[in-house]
């Protein structure tokens, strides 16, 4: 029996199995919400007044945290509604897109999802139908992953699915995807939520890295 795609709001976790375990699956769960909608004043707000860090000491990771929050503390939310709109939305084709599939091979809907959909139903991980976005959509993993990390199936919810998912189809085109927000006129906050998505990347593959 499949799982639904995991939503921000819905999902029910376990413990993560540490404290690290915890932070990282709270970051894919912010970026996983700061993907999908614009953030309302209530999230806006509570970025403001965050502390603490996210990496180590003072490096890459942490300095982009800190520019995150600065930008969340001088944003309104309908100036972010409406970036997010001339970023993402709009009817057609948008300025930016958040799909793999369209970075791996240059179309939405190829087989770069095909595969992803193959590998989510091998994880138990079925599409929500409530969800409009297709499974590639950059949001959709992320909370896919915060599940593998702090899920309760100890089965697929592991450090060895994590990599899987993460590898195949986040880090091949994540960066330019935070390349491509970055780049963009119109990006204000979504360049710091940008900046410090692509450092956040580099950091797990880095851990990643660490399993061989």
């Amino acid at each position: 029996m499949t799982q639904p795609m995991p939503c921000a709001d819905a999902l029910t976790l376990a413990d993560p199995g540490s404290a690290e375990d915890a932070v990282r699956a709270d970051i894919w769960g912010l970026l996983s919400m700061l993907f999908i909608d614009p953030p309302a004043d209530d999230l806006l707000g509570r970025l403001a007044r965050s502390a603490g860090a996210v990496g180590d000491g003072g490096g890459p990771l942490q300095s982009a945290w800190c520019a995150l929050l600065a930008a969340a503390a001088k944003a309104s939310a309908d100036g972010v509604r409406d970036e997010f709109e001339t970023l993402f939305g709009g009817t057609g084709r948008p300025e930016v897109y958040v799909y793999g599939s369209f970075y791996l091979a240059g179309a939405l809907h190829e087989r770069p999802l095909a595969a992803l959909r193959r590998d989510l139903r091998q994880l138990g991980i079925d599409r929500r139908v409530d969800v409009g976005e297709s499974e590639d959509h950059f949001a959709l993993l992320a909370e896919s992953m915060r599940y593998l990390i702090a899920g309760g199936d100890p089965a697929v919810c592991n450090p060895a699915r994590q990599r899987e998912l993460f590898q195949r189809h986040i880090q091949p085109w994540g960066a330019a995807m935070c390349d491509a927000i970055a780049e963009h006129r119109g990006a204000d906050f979504y360049r710091a939520v940008a900046a410090f998505t692509r450092e956040f990347l580099q950091v797990e593959q880095l851990g990643f890295d660490l399993l061989d």
